[in-house]
């Protein structure tokens, strides 16, 4: 979400983010009508500069969710959402590396899969917004009542940057089972969004799918695939099939709020440091 490539996205939708003298990218949304500037997944080097550059743009409050742990309290920041945890697979130009790190139950399914007579394709994500695996993803957010990114966002990244978004199906006969799609940003790629059929759930596709993912991101300069977050109270089947390919864990920085009428509460949110910054 700070990659030139989601900036450029942003803009082929309409949007206008704001790029920081320091590098960070800046979202500016409308909460219940009132506006919000928002810093995602930020690396904060110099968290005190940042947020004085992001000031000097907007006065609106101000959310910020760093990339890693950081006390912003002494920013004068207050505490609003704690960490999540991400997961992202190390790759390695050599398969096996990777395939050692697989977990044993995650392995067996993917030597099903590679068993199960299934014909593995993988191309740049069509301009279409009728895609099948699109109107999937659709179909399951309304299902699961959630949200992610809306199509046309997903449309804008794969557009605005050749290759940026790289569709990976798996066939039985002419039918697609499952699919995945990845995007690409600098030396990590993104699992974006996946679907599997309950024919392609049999015969083990997701798995044969995100493999191949793996290995195609390995040998095309990318060190991690980033499988977003992690939760294994709420979603532990796809937790389990994400922590199977020997995927790290590691906590984000959770969600702050910079606003300075509400500086008087500042030394509330030194209570929560320990909320704020889990252990790795």
């Amino acid at each position: 979400m700070q990659s030139a490539g989601f900036e450029a996205a942003l803009r082929a939708c309409g949007a206008a983010p704001v790029r920081l003298d320091c590098g960070t990218l800046m979202l500016r949304r409308r909460v219940a009508g009132i506006p919000v500037a928002m810093l995602p997944r930020a690396t904060l080097g110099d968290a005190a500069t940042t947020v004085a550059l992001a000031r000097s743009v907007t006065r609106a409050p101000l959310l910020i969710s760093p990339f890693s742990p950081r006390d912003l309290s002494v920013q004068g920041a207050l505490p609003l959402v704690s960490p999540a945890r991400q997961a992202a697979v190390r790759l390695h130009a050599d398969p096996e590396t990777m395939y050692a790190a697989l977990h044993g139950k995650w392995r067996n399914r993917l030597r099903h899969g590679e068993k199960s007579g299934l014909r593995v394709r993988h191309c740049a994500l069509p301009p279409r917004s009728d895609h099948w695996l699109l109107r999937a993803d659709a179909a399951q957010q309304r299902a699961r009542d959630y949200r992610a990114w809306p199509v046309p966002l997903t449309l804008g990244f794969a557009a605005t940057t050749p290759q940026a978004a790289i569709l990976f199906e798996a066939f039985q006969g002419a039918d697609p089972v499952a699919a995945l799609l990845v995007l690409r940003h600098g030396a990590t790629a993104t699992y974006h969004i996946g679907h599997t059929t309950d024919t392609g759930r049999s015969a083990s596709a997701h798995n044969l799918l995100m493999w191949s993912a793996m290995c195609w991101c390995a040998q095309n300069g990318h060190h991690w695939l980033d499988l977003g977050l992690i939760n294994t109270e709420t979603h532990p089947g796809l937790a389990r099939f994400k922590l199977g390919t020997g995927a790290e864990v590691k906590p984000l920085g959770g969600t702050w709020l910079h606003w300075p009428p509400l500086r008087p509460l500042r030394r509330l949110a030194r209570l929560d440091r320990k909320r704020m910054a889990p252990p790795s």
